[in-house]
């Protein structure tokens, strides 16, 4: 037996994934479908299922336009249309219809995007090319799935030949009815109506016998009859007439359309199972987007290498209440083949198990499953699992029993080829005895080959995977400090109980925990406090791990914004000195011409006095115009110099270079002085003594000093940045400026007005920014406020 026990599927929980994707179905051919899915292993077959859900699950990715409804099961009737004789109604030949125009829709996609979707093109092997049947129903039905009037000439001649009739016989029944209701003899708010298929006129039981004709019905009172007048009972029967004639062209009509389909039965049931086919394959990727489910790579030897595998059922509980499940990672190979998971209770052992149970399941089936794309999964011959109670009365088989006896279907079958998976292993008797038999059934199993996962909290089994070759430990992480699950597992290591400590957490006296610990004994308390102080410092080190690797990532940031800044600086500075280069050539060359003109003035005028002072004059107020601008500065007030000897302690200034200092030691002639943060050694007769208030009123004035340029470049900055109108060539520094000065000040958010336009600005502006460091992203204004005209600028924090 390749799966075992027969209700697997319901103790992973597997019926309920196939529910799920039942659910996902249109109709009952692709639930049809899914009542088949089966476990497999064969590589081959899995391949091309796999195939199939990953090309659809693209196809609804990309919101290619594909038939999403009226996948229809026409079985029926084609099973009511081979019997000769019979036919099909107009619903059931609408819905064949509406079937076959889903089914053209499918192989049209499909013939489309064969290269892109190749698995799914070569189901169209199932499907004819000609089944002309769609177009001919419409020649029969309208678009409401009714018997069109010009189906046969026959059938528009009956119904042109009935509504004369039925117009006449209003006209006659409206002028008798109101000839009887002007004498009364209707109730009020009457009008003419139908029983029994004849038109009739309500008229007072009092007053039947007043007007000749036949009575077809009487209300629930009594108190109104349905008289048929006698003027138009031949008319009424010539309508009868006619609806019998028409009843029986409408048969003749069906019956030659089902001769027709009859020949395409079998073909249609080829077509129709392609629809039923594709409609689960659209259920099974529609279901994988729903759990993130991807193909992974498929080992060609047993290999399982899962990279945060999933349970999905878990997974949709967790997001419902708005909470994160925690992934499973593991890796079984040839040399690590079964693993030993331990831990406490409640921390996740079980459901790891089922976990890797259910998705592997999942995957020998046919489906997409919940891990990262880059994992690896192996295929298995057998499928054994061993998980809750099985205790049965009728058999008397109590829990332990039950599961000794799955435990010798797993020892006499298991071999290279299998899988299989133990909760609790080796509980329900008594621990000395179930330890022991658990062992030895582990080590026969390891023995066969085969891999397996088993939960337990037995120490000896434990030991035993740690020596085994073949066998690995895994443990459920735990919370040493706040004593609570991580539901994470960590493969090579075993997990303790925390048993002690849970005890002394929820308040068991200490008496009674230390007399408990006397009795496990010291070696094994010994063991479990081992397990305990590593896991606490695995704790410890991952923290610090985590948050060397936040601080190194915030360096390598700071050290890439440092040089950004300083290559933009270096820019700004050469383009600052070939400007001023520039102008000066420009002012040299102007103040030779002046110069040039007066020489040559003076020698025209032949030294004039007069005229040679007034070319002076001229000279000297072209240099003035030409002369920069001092700015004012300042000057710095006097610090006052006391006098006496230099003591430790002091406050004193370096006399060759200003500096302020604190005397921290003297030995000799030589002074250790603090200057800020840094320490210095200078001779005592470099130093002059200071007043603490002249050092105070200086440190005020450095920081003044220091401190006024950013605060009059904060006063004058403005976040808004107007270039409507400039040239290209003059933009760019503008930009590069405006983006240096507000991110050097501290802003978060720029905008820059360019207006619409040709959109010639707007892309060398975002063109520029998009390669500025400390810019982070940009967007258009709100479309109230000037729109794809103004970009607004996010700068680094």
């Amino acid at each position: 037996m390749k799966l075992y026990p027969a209700n697997l599927e319901e103790k992973i929980d597997f019926d309920k994934i196939k529910e799920l994707i039942r659910e996902e179905c249109t109709g009952s051919l692709g639930a049809d479908f899914v009542k088949k899915v089966s476990f497999s292993k064969d590589r081959k077959l899995l391949t091309k299922l796999l195939a199939q859900t990953e090309e659809f699950r693209k196809i609804l990715v990309s919101g290619e336009p594909f038939p999403a409804s009226n996948f229809i099961n026409i079985y029926p009737y084609l099973d009511k249309a081979k019997i000769e004789g019979t036919f099909l109604f107009e619903d059931e030949f609408h819905e064949v219809r509406l079937g076959l125009n889903t089914l053209e829709g499918c192989v049209s996609f499909l013939t489309k995007f064969q290269e892109e979707y190749p698995q799914l093109s070569q189901l169209l092997g199932m499907v004819e090319e000609d089944i002309p049947l769609e177009k001919r129903i419409g020649q029969v039905l309208d678009e409401r799935g009714k018997i069109k009037n010009n189906a046969s000439q026959e059938l528009n001649l009956i119904r042109t030949q009935l509504a004369y009739e039925e117009s006449r016989i209003r006209k006659v029944l409206d002028q008798i009815y109101r000839s009887v209701k002007a004498q009364g003899f209707t109730p009020e708010d009457a009008s003419v109506t139908i029983r029994g298929g004849r038109m009739v006129i309500p008229v007072l039981a009092e007053y039947k016998k007043r007007i000749k004709g036949f009575i077809h019905d009487e209300s629930a009172t009594g108190q109104t009859v349905y008289l048929e007048p006698a003027e138009v009972l031949d008319i009424n029967n010539e309508i009868r007439d006619l609806e019998y004639m028409e009843r029986r062209e409408v048969q003749k009509i069906l019956t030659k359309l089902t001769d027709e389909l009859r020949i395409y039965i079998p073909a249609l049931r080829r077509a129709f199972y392609f629809l039923g086919m594709v409609d689960f394959i659209r259920a099974k990727a529609k279901f994988a987007l729903k759990i993130n489910g991807v193909n992974p790579r498929m080992a060609t030897v047993r290999e399982m290498s899962w990279e945060k595998a999933r349970h999905p059922l878990l997974e949709m509980a967790l997001n419902q209440q708005k909470k994160a499940i925690v992934p499973v990672s593991l890796r079984l190979d040839p040399n690590h083949r079964l693993l030993v998971i331990s831990g406490p209770n409640a921390g996740g052992k079980s459901v790891t198990l089922k976990t890797v149970a259910l998705v592997q399941y999942m995957y020998q089936c046919g489906l997409l499953v919940p891990m990262e794309a880059n994992s690896t999964c192996s295929i298995f011959d057998q499928f054994f699992i061993d998980i809750g109670d099985e205790q049965n009365i009728e058999n008397d088989l109590s829990t332990y029993s039950s599961h000794l006896m799955n435990m010798k279907h797993f020892t006499f079958h298991a071999n290279k080829k299998t899988v299989f998976f133990i909760d609790e292993f080796g509980t329900g008797t008594e621990p000395q005895f179930g330890g022991a038999i658990a062992e030895a059934i582990l080590t026969d199993l390891n023995k066969s080959g085969s891999y397996g996962i088993v939960t337990t909290h037995y120490g000896n089994l434990k030991q035993l995977a740690s020596k085994s070759p073949g066998m690995v430990n895994g443990a459920m992480r735990y919370d040493v400090d706040k004593l609570e699950p991580l539901y994470e597992l960590e493969i090579g290591k075993p997990g303790s109980s925390f048993a002690f400590e849970i005890a002394g957490k929820i308040g068991i006296p200490t008496e009674i925990i230390l007399h408990a610990k006397a009795q496990v004994g010291e070696t094994r308390v010994k063991y479990d406090k081992l397990l305990l102080r590593v896991e606490s410092e695995k704790s410890k080190y991952e923290t610090l791990m985590a948050e060397a690797q936040r601080k190194d990532r915030l360096l390598s940031q700071r050290l890439q914004e440092y040089n950004s800044l300083k290559a933009t600086l270096d820019d700004q500075r050469k383009a600052i000195i070939n400007e001023a280069k520039a102008q000066a050539k420009l002012l040299l060359d102007d103040a030779n011409r002046k110069i040039e003109h007066t020489i040559r003035s003076i020698k025209e005028s032949q030294a004039d006095k007069a005229a040679t002072r007034q070319l002076r004059n001229e000279l000297e107020a072209h240099k003035t115009t030409i002369k920069p601008e001092k700015q004012a500065v300042e000057p710095p007030k006097a610090i006052k110099v006391l006098e006496g000897d230099v003591k430790p302690g002091d406050q004193v200034r370096v006399k060759d270079n200003g500096a302020l200092a604190e005397v921290l030691d003297i030995r000799g002639t030589q002074a250790s002085i603090l200057i800020g943060d840094l320490k210095s050694k200078v001779k005592l007769n470099r130093l002059e003594k200071i007043s603490n208030t002249s050092l105070k009123k200086e440190k005020k004035a450095v920081e003044k000093r220091i401190s006024y340029d950013t605060m009059s470049k904060m006063a004058d900055f403005s976040p808004n940045l107007d270039i409507r109108g400039k040239r290209g060539e003059e933009v760019l520094p503008l930009i590069q400026n405006f983006i240096d000065e507000g991110y050097m000040l501290g802003m978060n958010d720029l905008k820059i007005i360019h207006g619409k336009g040709d959109g010639i600005l707007r892309g060398l502006t975002r063109n520029l920014i998009s390669k500025m460091p400390s810019v982070v992203g940009f967007s258009d204004e709100h479309a109230d406020r000037g729109g794809s005209g103004i970009t607004l600028v996010q700068l680094k924090g």
